[in-house]
């Protein structure tokens, strides 16, 4: 069954997940969807990707400037507007109050009415994997600090110093579900999502085979059409949080 998002205004978007690339493969159809339905949409990672790494000679520094520059091309093809990093150690997250701190500030930061994460109750998405255990803690430290404390004023009294003030969101979307109750049909921007990935040149392999095991993935209609969905589990606040 397909839904559609229901806003009837233009939206500041904050999507907050793990590496870069991670925006990408879990809904960058979806983010060039909303750019060119006039959204903002902005991204906080909490790594540069220094794990990722495909040739064992590499130094965490090469990676580190290799996946800046790919993220940054990739933002460039959706119309992403900025991307913020947190510098946390890819691998290592652990979803403490410290972090939680960090991202209260940046909810506070841009203001966001809508924010994507990923499902942090996601562990297993398929036989064949194990849900990365950063996108885990990457989601669950979003949701604890949308609940309660980015719109308390009593959490962490030092953002309000710094002038961080309370903001209440008025959804959450996790992305990387099993478990949906928002499908989009973003057959239209599937070229882009495929575009901004391919940006990601360290992480992806042959961009070749890459693309066809990308369209192999979509559902075809017919023999002259193909569609293709991206899938969220959202909240949606009745009332301030």
């Amino acid at each position: 069954m397909e839904f559609t998002e229901g806003w009837d205004t233009p939206k500041e978007i904050l999507i907050i997940l793990a590496h870069p690339d991670d925006p990408e493969f879990f809904l960058g159809a979806t983010i060039a969807r909303w750019v060119n339905a006039g959204h903002t949409v902005r991204y906080v990672l909490l790594t540069r990707g220094d794990k990722g790494a495909q040739n064992e000679q590499q130094t965490i520094e090469e990676i580190l400037t290799i996946r800046k520059i790919e993220q940054e091309e990739a933002i460039k093809i959706l119309g992403v507007s900025s991307v913020e990093y947190l510098d946390y150690a890819d691998g290592y997250l652990v979803p403490d109050l410290e972090m939680r701190k960090q991202i209260v500030r940046c909810i506070r930061k841009y203001q966001p009415q809508i924010i994507v994460t990923c499902d942090p109750s996601n562990v297993y998405p398929n036989q064949h994997y194990i849900n990365h255990p950063d996108h885990r803690a990457a989601g669950q430290v979003v949701l604890d600090a949308v609940f309660p404390a980015a719109g308390n004023h009593l959490f962490f009294p030092k953002l309000l110093e710094q002038g961080f003030l309370p903001h209440h969101p008025e959804e959450v979307w996790m992305s990387l579900t099993n478990n949906p109750d928002m499908i989009l049909d973003v057959t239209e921007t599937l070229k882009d999502k495929i575009a901004a990935l391919k940006k990601h040149a360290s992480q992806i392999g042959d961009p070749v085979a890459f693309e066809k095991h990308m369209l192999e993935r979509v559902e075809k209609v017919n023999d002259a059409s193909i569609k293709y969905e991206e899938k969220f589990r959202t909240i949606k606040f009745r009332r301030p949080v």
